[in-house]
């Protein structure tokens, strides 16, 4: 477990931003992608564990820092404890919940330094990004605005294979107008993975499933890949049947 040094912790609002991203980043990857590793990880029979992000985008169930007090803010203790008197999911969503007031706390902690319009910046920076909870519990919709069959709309974002299942990005069109009208219809698309925000320059791929979209590098998923596939099932759906 990493703990923060006065040179090497973050200073300024982007480093701090970047900061929390990336321990988002491994929260989020712990409670959807890796979720059966996480939860063989939190056995109820150990003693208080803790799920932290790491600032590389990795996560770990830990003890809790032994200073006193703790370097950082420490996260919710024992989470590993409720993990066989509640369903699944709810667990999952109170871990989240406790997640998001981690991330914030280690946020501005970090930004104690920060003037009045730098903490402003910080926080309208982290209020883009859909909260853990959000993502875990789908509550932020990930496929609500885009139409991806719309006629009178450009499908320069949007790929389907010959059985019309896989869907992917690409930008083959110059046209600017077209290319922000196509980036506002898309802005409330996330990761289900990492929780990015869409991007059209990037190659994406949706559940047929649970229509939830990803980074195809998140999902270890290329072009060519997409490509062969029927039916696209995400992490999380390909393996809700094992714990539900």
């Amino acid at each position: 477990m990493e703990m923060a040094t006065i040179s090497s912790s973050p200073r300024s609002v982007e480093e701090i931003f970047k900061d929390y991203s990336a321990r988002r980043a491994g929260i989020v990857r712990a409670l959807t992608y890796d979720v059966d590793e996480f939860y063989s990880n939190c056995d109820p029979e150990k003693e208080n564990l803790c799920l932290y992000g790491h600032p590389n985008e990795t996560w770990e169930v830990t003890l809790p820092a032994e200073e006193v007090p703790p370097e950082l803010p420490e996260p919710a203790l024992g989470i590993n404890f409720a993990r066989d008197g509640m369903h699944i999911r709810d667990w999952l969503s109170l871990i989240a919940v406790h997640t998001d007031s981690w991330l914030l706390s280690v946020a501005f902690y970090f930004g104690a330094r920060l003037n009045r319009n730098e903490r402003k910046r910080l926080f309208s920076l982290i209020n883009d990004l859909p909260t853990v909870f959000e993502v875990v519990t789908e509550r932020k919709p990930i496929k609500d605005k885009p139409n991806m069959d719309s006629g009178n709309k450009s499908r320069s974002n949007t790929k389907r294979s010959n059985d019309g299942q896989l869907r992917s990005t690409q930008t083959p069109y110059d046209d600017n107008y077209v290319e922000e009208e196509e980036e506002d219809e898309h802005g409330e698309t996330f990761c289900g993975c990492c929780g990015g925000n869409y991007s059209g320059d990037e190659f994406w791929i949706g559940c047929d499933i649970c229509e939830r979209w990803y980074h195809g590098k998140c999902v270890k998923i290329t072009p060519a890949k997409a490509e062969s596939i029927k039916q696209y099932k995400c992490p999380s759906c390909a393996t809700k049947k094992i714990r539900m």
